[in-house]
Order: structure tokens, then C-alpha cells, then sequence
């Protein structure tokens, strides 16, 4: 009876060492590599105030369609993109990634609503948001104010300005 004790024991413990050396080859270090995968996100915004800029949609960091040459996503679309799309569910909240003056609101083609923020020589356009807009023209913003949500993806029925 003693013998057969230890032949479960020993069963057991080689399947709980192969167990770890599986999680330690493969599990770990894609949880370093990859940590957002395992984690859930907030909406809330970390700021490191010696960066000049923060990252505009926190938790989201998949890049849906990245800056230059691509395939049109759909027909009629430029097959240069002169931004980056970032994905992210509609309503997500977005942040201005640094000090600035919001310098356009409304609705812009095919980036469907938008907002401009310029700082400096620079201009900022996040497009696809909310048409809830919560700046106006005008407004200066600080890095890491909550500027808009994310919008729908395509907008249909508006007219041409």
C-alpha cells in the first residue's frame, strides 16, 4: 500500500514540475512581453509630468491602420493615411496629448467628427470622435484633459460642408 502512495506522489510531482517549466518557458514571458493582454484597463489617465506627451486613448494601444502607404480599408479611401488609427470601443474617452488650443470642432470628411488641437508648430487632429463635442474653438487644454470620446467609425447623412 505504501508503494502505491508513492507512485501517485511521484506521478503528481512530475506533472505539477512539468506544469511549471510550461508556465515558465511560455506563459511568463509573454506576460512580460505582452502585459496588457492580461490585465484589465481603466479609463483613467497616469501622467508622468516630466514627458511632454501622453498617449490619448489609455489601455488602447493596438494601431488599426498606421501612417503612410496602405490598402484602402474601403472604396474611395486614400491609400496613403496621413495619420494613425488607434482601436478603440466608441465612447472611449480621449485625452489631449499635450498643452494647446483647440483651433477646429466639427465635422471633417472622412475622418468623420474631429477635433484639432495645435501646440506650437504643431497640429493635432483626432479624428472619428463623438459628435457630443465637449471643447469648442477656442479653448486651451492641458496635457491629459479628457478633450472627447471616441465616435462612431462611419458616419452616414451629412451633408457636405
Amino acid at each position: 500500500m505504501n508503494s502505491s502512495f508513492f507512485k501517485t506522489s511521484s506521478y503528481s510531482l512530475k506533472f505539477i514540475l512539468l506544469l511549471i517549466i510550461i508556465v515558465s518557458i511560455f506563459i511568463i514571458p509573454i506576460y512580460y512581453a505582452y502585459p496588457h493582454a492580461f490585465s484589465t484597463y481603466s479609463d483613467k489617465l497616469i501622467l508622468d509630468d516630466d514627458s511632454l506627451y501622453v498617449w490619448p486613448i489609455p489601455g488602447y494601444t493596438k494601431i488599426t491602420s498606421p501612417f503612410g502607404k496602405r490598402v484602402s480599408p474601403t472604396a474611395g479611401a486614400s491609400s496613403f493615411h496621413k495619420g494613425i488609427d488607434v482601436g478603440a470601443p466608441e465612447d472611449t474617452k480621449l485625452y489631449a496629448i499635450c498643452d494647446g488650443k483647440i483651433t477646429y470642432v466639427g465635422f471633417l470628411g472622412g475622418g468623420g467628427y474631429t477635433i484639432t488641437l495645435t501646440a506650437d508648430n504643431m497640429k493635432i487632429t483626432y479624428c472619428h470622435v463623438s459628435p457630443q463635442f465637449i471643447v469648442d474653438v477656442g479653448d486651451e487644454v492641458k496635457k491629459g484633459e479628457w478633450i472627447a470620446n471616441v465616435g462612431p467609425k462611419n458616419v452616414y447623412g451629412i451633408p457636405r460642408q
